[in-house]
């Protein structure tokens, strides 16, 4: 049956006889001959009525050929477009694919012929693109809901028909009752027309739906397709509708019980993002990420980090991304503010910030100012400038308490002390200080086992210490220090006595050390303190100067914490961001997280400015020196980059020692820089540009011989480093690079090592020193001219066409030093160099207006060589010698024949 069917496909009949299982086949001319007879509409109506099915996929594949046939009849188009509405409705699903995947094309026709046939896409093509949507067969949905794609993008559905006709039937598609398979295949066309339909009819018919369907409870597909497309969803309807109708939703779909919804919500975070306003992308979407990022799923996870950098550089602020390479420039440019913020950058970041105990409420008599050592404390942050100038000052309080503030329950039976000290100290001072382990810091004597006597504090030693912190007090203020003991009565005195001699047993204990010391070295009670109390070793000191972080060069891990706090994303996510590079996530999150760390450290960089580099150096060093070659690749394409955010100082501090590094990596690392190696040097001080003039020979050498695309590649940047030296710079760096490469194995190296040749050649044409170019054209003619090898003496006639070409040495002056030897090669035994010579001469030299009008003796020299080569033995170049450049497609073949043979 198969054979027959088939057979009866190949002549186009649909009826035959088998009497005594002979099958009548007319010929193939009859059969011709009965179809040439027909009309298009006709042989349309034939064939669509024929029971073989792969007829009536072939009616469908020449729809449009019959449509041309008869454009300019109206109603013979109306009367086809009729007969695809009849076609539409075939029972086999091939059929009815293969019509849809002709829609478009007819669509366009239709289009392109609206006089003739108006309204023909709206009335006849439209209601079965959309009635397809719901057909039982997948293929057939599929092909629709391609084809309605490809018709909004292409703008041939009139915006009333997408109100009218498309979305209600969508919105049909998405009802409770609908089918599954259905159902999601339709969210997906709503959120991928979107974009397509504008914001209007996507606010009014499209958000509405989209919202109930973010929220469908039986279907997960369904919401996984809403979290995959939130973002593109979010970036049509704008804002304010993001804002109140669609992130409620997304919050709810980033708490989803299926990891692949929660995954979908990181991967579309930053499209997210980019659609909020920076209060609510700093308060309610970085709430949401942490989540994320700290999901039970590991895929999640992974997507989460995969996501991290591209969300963090959404905090980056417009009006300020704006950067400056040289840092003088940004002086006359950047507000007070900027600058303010660019000077305080490392006050701000490591100088302690004033806090209130967990219990202040128990102690409203005075307040009680206390230093940022311990990490269970809130930091109040600086709001004003008298706040920052008041952070200069270091605000002390030593607490001697039978427990700690936070265990204090009852405040009619306190049982502390508190001992309020203020000092003043000049910033030059604090560098001496040096700041305690965080074992030392966090001591037990906190939580002091024995009850000490009540202090009673007397009220003006209360008011001094609210006067201290006093905004109007100045930084240059000399050590100041409250003389407490002169303050207190006598029976608080005695009291202090009595402790101190309890202490003193225990003087051994590092505990009592760091208190006593405190004591002694703020110049409070220090006469009550016996003589071996006061001469305690200095390194026990517990004052916590945080001028320390910017001069001590180990510190604690809280000092380092302190050292990458910023203000401009949320601090949570910066550490997140920082811990990519942790050993441990790649265990237990992603392999490769380091690489996508790596892959947006620059826009992370971007979005903190220079002034936050030091959140993210290490982090860079750290990736730097990654064992994965790919991380130290990422990290080599994009240090150009990074070097125009940080500026010409922080260039050479901390990049300039990691992109030395990347030069003696792998060739993979190294094509990294090699490709960038203009725009990474161009920003470099012209003596640290210098020095890798002695580095540019290492890139010849490759772990691969056969990477010639790295050559090539070096050759490329040769020639725009050539604007960044000197002329003597480059003859004695560059000249021999180029060169070597001229003599190079692969002859696409060797084309653009010609380019580099005569660009060195004019720019040493163009100094003030004339001996290097004579002394460069000179060791052209000696190097390849008189090279025994003839590829060598085919190199200096294409160098010699190329020079011409670009007009980088004036003619006059081309006729001296290199036509002669470029002449005397039409005696050359070998003819691929008459070839090439031939081509250059008749192609490249006459068509110069130096040659056409000047009679001097070198046009006569170049018109017999040419008259040579024309009587030359050889019938290629006989043809380059007589053949005019306008007559033939000259270029391509002396190419070719130039070329070919090495």
């Amino acid at each position: 049956t198969f054979d027959l069917g088939f057979l009866q496909f190949l002549v186009g009949v649909d009826d035959y006889s088998s009497e005594s299982d002979v099958i009548i086949i007319p010929s193939a001319l009859d059969f011709v001959s009965q179809d040439e007879m027909l009309t298009p509409l006709g042989r349309l109506d034939k064939y669509a009525a024929s029971e073989n099915i792969f007829n009536r996929q072939m009616v469908a594949r020449s729809l449009l050929d019959t449509l041309k046939e008869v454009s300019d009849d109206e109603r013979d188009c109306i009367a086809v477009l009729e007969r695809i509405s009849r076609l539409a409705d075939d029972s086999e699903p091939t059929v009815r694919a293969e019509l849809m995947e002709q829609v478009p094309r007819i669509a366009v026709f239709c289009q392109e012929n609206r006089p003739s046939i108006p309204y023909a896409f709206s009335k006849y093509l439209l209601p079965i693109v959309v009635r397809y949507l719901a057909d039982q067969n997948n293929q057939v949905r599929k092909t629709s809901q391609a084809a309605l794609l490809v018709l909004l993008e292409q703008e041939l559905i009139e915006r009333y028909d997408v109100e009218t006709k498309v979305c209600p039937v969508l919105i049909e598609l998405t009802a409770p009752d609908s089918n599954d398979d259905v159902k999601t295949e339709a969210v997906a066309i709503m959120c991928k027309m979107a974009s397509m339909v504008g914001k209007d009819i996507t606010e009014r018919l499209v958000l509405p739906r989209f919202c109930e369907m973010c929220c469908d409870c039986r279907m997960f597909h369904v919401r996984k397709v809403c979290a995959a497309n939130f973002g593109d969803i979010c970036s049509v309807v704008g804002q304010q509708a993001t804002e109140e109708m669609l992130l409620p939703r997304f919050s709810q779909l980033c708490s989803d019980n299926v990891w692949g919804v929660r995954k979908a919500c990181a991967e579309c975070f930053m499209a997210v993002s980019c659609a909020t306003s920076q209060e609510v992308r700093r308060t309610k979407l970085s709430t949401l990420f942490i989540n994320l990022i700290s999901d039970p799923s590991r895929w999640v996870r992974q997507a989460a980090f995969q996501s991290l950098g591209p969300f963090i550089s959404t905090f980056a602020n417009p009006s300020s991304s704006g950067h400056f390479f040289k840092e003088e420039e940004s002086k006359n440019t950047e507000d007070h503010r900027s600058i303010r913020d660019t000077e305080d950058v490392t006050t701000e970041d490591v100088h302690s910030r004033t806090e209130k105990p967990p219990s202040d409420a128990d102690f409203s008599d005075f307040t009680i100012k206390l230093e940022n050592t311990r990490e269970d404390h809130k930091p109040v942050p600086s709001n004003s400038q008298s706040e920052t100038d008041y952070q200069t000052e270091t605000f002390l309080c030593c607490t001697l308490s039978s427990e700690s503030c936070g265990e204090i329950a009852d405040e009619n039976k306190q049982s502390s002390s508190f001992c309020s000290i203020a000092t003043l100290q000049e910033s030059g001072l604090r560098s001496q200080e040096t700041s305690l382990s965080e074992q030392e810091l966090y001591n037990s004597f906190h939580f002091w086992r024995t009850p000490l006597p009540e202090i009673d504090i007397d009220l003006e030693l209360q008011q001094t210490d609210q006067i201290m912190p006093d905004p109007e007090i100045r930084e240059g203020t000399k050590d100041v220090t409250v003389p407490a003991s002169s303050n207190i009565t006598m029976a608080t005195r005695k009291e202090l006595e009595e402790m101190i001699e309890n202490l003193e047993p225990h003087i051994d204990d590092p505990d009592v050390k760091g208190i006593v010391k405190m004591l002694v070295s703020g110049n409070v009670f220090v006469e009550l303190f016996p003589p071996h109390m006061q001469n305690i070793d200095s390194t026990l000191r517990y004052i916590h100067n945080d001028s320390d972080l910017s001069t001590n060069s180990s510190f604690s891990p809280e000092e380092e914490r302190k050292s990458k706090v910023q203000d401009v994303v949320p601090q949570a996510l910066l550490d997140q961001y920082l811990s990519m590079t942790d050993p441990s996530r790649a265990q237990t999150v992603d392999t490769e997280i380091a690489k996508h760390c790596a892959y947006s450290l620059p826009g992370v960089a971007l979005t903190l400015g220079r002034q936050n580099w030091h959140c993210l150096k290490d982090t860079y060093e750290t990736l730097a020196s990654d064992m994965q070659w790919k991380v130290r690749r990422t990290l080599a394409f994009s240090i150009h980059e990074l070097a125009v955010i940080l500026g010409d100082q922080l260039t050479a501090g901390d990049l300039v020692p990691v992109f030395n590094g990347f030069l003696k990596d792998l060739d993979e690392v190294r094509i990294g820089v090699l490709k960038h190696l203009h725009d990474f040097l161009k920003l470099l001080h012209l003596d640290k540009r210098r020095e890798y003039l002695y580095q540019l020979q290492e890139f010849l050498v490759t772990d691969n011989s056969r990477n010639w695309r790295f050559r090539y590649e070096l050759a490329e940047q040769l020639i725009l480093l050539l604007d960044l030296y000197s002329a003597r710079d480059i003859y004695d760096y560059l000249r021999p690079i180029a060169l070597s490469l001229c003599a190079d194995k692969v002859s696409s190296v060797r084309w653009i090592s010609y380019k580099l040749v005569s660009e060195i050649v004019k720019k040493l044409h163009m100094a003030s020193t004339s001996t290097f170019v004579v002394d460069f054209m000179n060791e052209l003619v000696e190097k390849f001219c008189r090279c025994p090898k003839w590829s060598g003496r085919q190199t200096f006639v294409f160098i010699c066409q190329t020079v011409i070409e670009d007009d980088c040495l004036p003619m006059d002056q081309f006729a001296v030093q290199l036509l002669p030897h470029l002449l005397h090669l039409a005696s050359d035994r070998v003819p691929n160099v008459r070839v090439l010579l031939a081509k250059t001469l008749r192609q490249t030299l006459l068509e110069k207006e130096y040659f056409l009008n000047s009679a001097s003796s070198h046009q006569e020299v170049v018109e017999q060589t040419i008259m040579a080569l024309q009587m030359d033995d050889d019938n290629d170049v006989k043809y380059f010698a007589s053949t005019h450049p306008a007559s033939s497609k000259i270029a391509d073949d002396a190419m070719s024949t130039a070329s070919s043979t090495y």
